[in-house]
């Protein structure tokens, strides 16, 4: 609470005005408190919104989704959002090609208040970008357009400025040391905006006066060759939360000498990052990718569940592997193959070429186009 009132957010039982409400979704406390009080201050300020005219609010969250493209979660705060409705939101437009409620369920149309997914966008949106109902198709182009336009040269810009100086991450603590003002180049993808948007303010805070964070390039999606050609280019750092490499990703990074650095956990990003400031990086283990799978056919056997019916692309798949599902570049699961089959035979290990059939423990949401990659961990030493 001190640091709210610092902001001017001054608790009622500190004389101030601002409700407080305790509340926790693990342990279901204060949750109906907390309504309540919504209800009772929408009251007292007559908050309204009308349901009349095109839709206008904001979006709290996107991401790129295999098979139906960008999906924004969207907050209609005005108007009516509809089915067909042409739509700019930042940099991304499209006529709404469908609205997902709450439940999972396609509906016509949203009003005030209601979040909802949204499908028919040009690209993915940001969180926090406002969205407008455009009069038509051609003005929502062209709002877009500008709008991407002025983004794009802010791009260039950051880009421009990276190109001229600035450290990849194991070379920062050396900069430091020299008593030279150092500048680490990072690129950031993640697999929604929210992360993105969270990993970056997260850095942010690591800034000091010796070294600063250039961030060349952010965007939601899988790690692309276009990627490690822009990280060579500026000397940065590809950092991926929840999102991989594609194969010719990683090869082209190890031919420019790329380093691409995979997360899960923010805190571990942060923790990364300001050890090498310090110069306090332990050995890391890199992840050695053995194999690729495109899965092609999905099988139902009795007592079994899903087989993947699968083309090994690259390496070989082994039983047993440590395993990443991947959808669209981003990681959906972990885990490791519990049964290959080579037609009818169990078999130890399928070769680059060749199709197989692979059960994964306990996961059974296999489609076609998704990718099956193995890997092993290697300890790698600090010099």
């Amino acid at each position: 609470m001190q640091q709210l009132s610092e902001h001017a957010l001054v608790p009622e039982a500190w004389g101030g005005e601002t409700v407080m409400v305790e509340v926790s979704a693990l342990q279901n406390l204060g949750i109906d408190d907390l309504l309540e009080n919504v209800l009772i201050m929408a009251d007292l300020e007559d908050l309204r919104a009308t349901p009349d005219g095109r839709a206008r609010g904001v979006v709290l969250e996107s991401n790129l989704d295999i098979g139906r493209g960008p999906v924004a979660t969207v907050l209609v705060q005005h108007g009516t959002l509809s089915v067909g409705d042409p739509m700019v939101a930042g940099a991304a437009w499209g006529r709404v090609r469908a609205i997902i409620d709450d439940q999972g369920n396609q509906i016509k149309e949203a009003g005030p208040s209601a979040p909802v997914q949204v499908l028919g966008l040009s690209d993915v949106a940001i969180a926090g970008d406002r969205f407008v109902v455009a009069p038509d198709e051609k003005t929502a182009s062209k709002v877009a357009s500008t709008r991407e336009h002025w983004l794009r040269v802010a791009t260039i810009g950051r880009e421009a400025h990276a190109m001229s100086g600035g450290a990849k991450l194991e070379d920062i603590f050396q900069q430091i040391q020299a008593g030279e003002s150092a500048t680490l180049n990072l690129i950031l993808k993640a697999d929604v905006t929210g992360s993105l948007e969270a990993l970056t303010e997260s850095l942010k805070k690591l800034e000091r006066d010796e070294v600063k964070l250039a961030f060349v390039h952010r965007a939601v999606g899988g790690i692309t060759q276009n990627d490690v050609q822009l990280a060579a280019t500026s000397n940065a750092t590809i950092i991926g939360f929840n999102v991989r490499p594609d194969r010719q990703a990683r090869e082209l990074a190890d031919t420019e000498h790329v380093e691409i650095r995979a997360y899960e956990i923010i805190y571990q990003v942060l923790e990364d990052i300001e050890k090498a400031m310090l110069g306090m990086l332990k050995p890391e283990f890199e992840e050695i990718v053995t194999g690729d799978a495109e899965v092609r056919e999905i099988f139902r056997v009795p007592k079994v569940g899903a087989i993947a019916g699968c083309y090994v692309t690259n390496g070989q798949i082994t039983r047993g592997s440590k395993v990443r599902f991947l959808r669209e570049g981003t990681v959906i699961w972990k885990g490791s193959i519990s049964s290959l089959r080579r037609f009818k035979d169990d078999v130890r290990e399928v070769a680059s070429g060749f199709e197989c059939g692979i059960g994964l423990t306990d996961f059974q949401d296999l489609k076609p186009g998704d990718i099956i990659e193995t890997y092993e961990d290697r300890e790698i030493p600090r010099t």
